[in-house]
């Protein structure tokens, strides 16, 4: 017997329970204008706050995937006692190909070390010309930064040696100079020299920079230092460190050795600096995140408005439904039953939001993306915590307006005109 009265209050309370909800979508759809007003800021608020998260996490993953192109276990050698990019220094002496070399050779931590030195000249060919980055460097400077030449060939030892006028150019030059023509074996004038064209690199596309990496041109570096800066420079040390070693360490190493060679005394700052990839990382998506939450909890507070929409509408509905919860009432429904309708009410209006929110969001998300070439990447935790939050709007916010309706007089309620 016990059992039969808990299968039918199980039974009736279901029932109870459908007749609301049905009773919520009755309601709503009566007025469908001022109900899809209502949710309006639920789901800019929801859509906000996924779409921002969704290109922000997209940037994220771009900042890694970009800087890991660079090389892998990547280490820059800057000469100056402050850093703020690649490529800056600061007024110390330059480094030389003889530091570069003792790198590779005398640190078992760098598995190869390439020196750069970097120009912007305007190569020209034919009528055409186009204002680039010149490199003089050698074959290592492909292995370090992980890139291969697409066509043509890499660098020969004895042109190396020898500083023969030979360059390979990045794929932005090769536009913009022969189009879709082959280059190879042609002659482009870089400062009034002449060089033959012997490859072409693979195209990277845009660093996490902002910069360009296929608008370049490499030479070797002799040649570079010979015909093209007149002097023995090296203003760049790329570094790519072994394996089964650190970056810190490969840091530590390269720094004790540079002091011996640089004759830093103890206790003298470096004139130089090391600066790691990992750390570049960390820092950009460091500051991705941050921009992201800010952005993120900025259209937060559309989801409160929101909320505060829907309290006020709930109000204004129990306002004109008075005479109804009356007889509701009046019939016999209890203050729970009447509390539980305006309640599920209210959080069938957020939940409709919460999904309109996603839909939008998600949308949003994904054209934010292709504008702006990054990877789409919808967090599904984030769109579980909006949706979640956004029914909790529901809750919160609709409570006061159902309790209202549930405490009325039905005396009072049947006389309201």
């Amino acid at each position: 017997m016990a059992a039969l009265n808990l299968t039918f209050r199980t039974k009736c309370g279901a029932d109870m329970f459908f007749e609301t909800f049905r009773l919520a979508l009755h309601a709503i759809f009566r007025n469908a204008t001022r109900s899809f007003l209502t949710v309006l800021g639920i789901v800019i608020g929801v859509a906000a706050v996924i779409a921002m998260v969704t290109v922000g996490q997209g940037s994220t993953d771009q900042v890694e995937e970009e800087v890991a192109s660079l090389g892998t276990n990547l280490l820059m050698v800057m000469p100056g006692a402050t850093q703020q990019g690649p490529g800056t220094g600061g007024s110390a002496s330059s480094f030389t190909i003889a530091d570069s070399d003792a790198i590779e050779s005398e640190l078992a931590s760098i598995r190869v070390s390439a020196p750069t030195n970097t120009r912007m000249l305007t190569a020209i060919f034919g009528n055409n010309n186009y204002a680039t980055t010149v490199t003089g460097t050698d074959n290592r400077f492909m292995d370090v930064r992980d890139w291969n030449v697409a066509s043509g060939r890499a660098f020969y030892e004895s042109e190396l040696r020898s500083g023969t006028m030979v360059c390979i150019i990045g794929e932005t030059v090769k536009k913009e100079l022969f189009g879709n023509s082959d280059p190879v074996d042609t002659f482009i004038r870089l400062k009034q020299v002449s060089c033959r064209i012997i490859g072409v690199m693979e195209e990277k596309g845009a660093s996490s920079f902002g910069t360009d990496q296929d608008d370049l041109v490499l030479v070797p570096i002799r040649a570079f230092q010979r015909r093209i800066a007149g002097d023995r420079d090296v203003n760049l040390i790329y570094a790519s460190v072994r394996d089964a070693f650190t970056t810190e360490k490969a840091t530590v190493d390269i720094e004790n050795l540079l002091r011996d060679r640089r004759n830093i005394d103890f206790g003298e700052e470096d004139d130089f600096g090391v600066m790691d990839m990992k750390q570049i990382t960390s820092m950009l998506t460091g500051i991705t995140n941050v921009l992201t939450g800010l952005l993120s909890a900025v259209a937060a507070v559309s989801l409160l408005v929101g909320g505060i929409g829907i309290m006020n509408i709930m109000l204004v509905s129990v306002t004109e439904r008075t005479r109804e919860i009356g007889i509701r009432l009046a019939v016999g429904a209890s203050e729970g039953q009447v509390l539980l309708q305006f309640l599920v009410e209210s959080i069938v209006l957020s939940v409709i939001g919460g999904l309109l929110g996603i839909l939008l969001g998600l949308a949003l998300g994904f054209l934010g993306a292709v504008v702006l070439k990054i990877p789409f990447t919808p967090d599904p935790k984030i769109i579980l915590i909006a949706f979640a939050f956004s029914a909790m709007v529901g809750v919160v916010f609709g409570y006061f307006p159902a309790r209202r309706a549930a405490r009325l007089d039905p005396i009072d309620a049947l006389r309201h005109q």
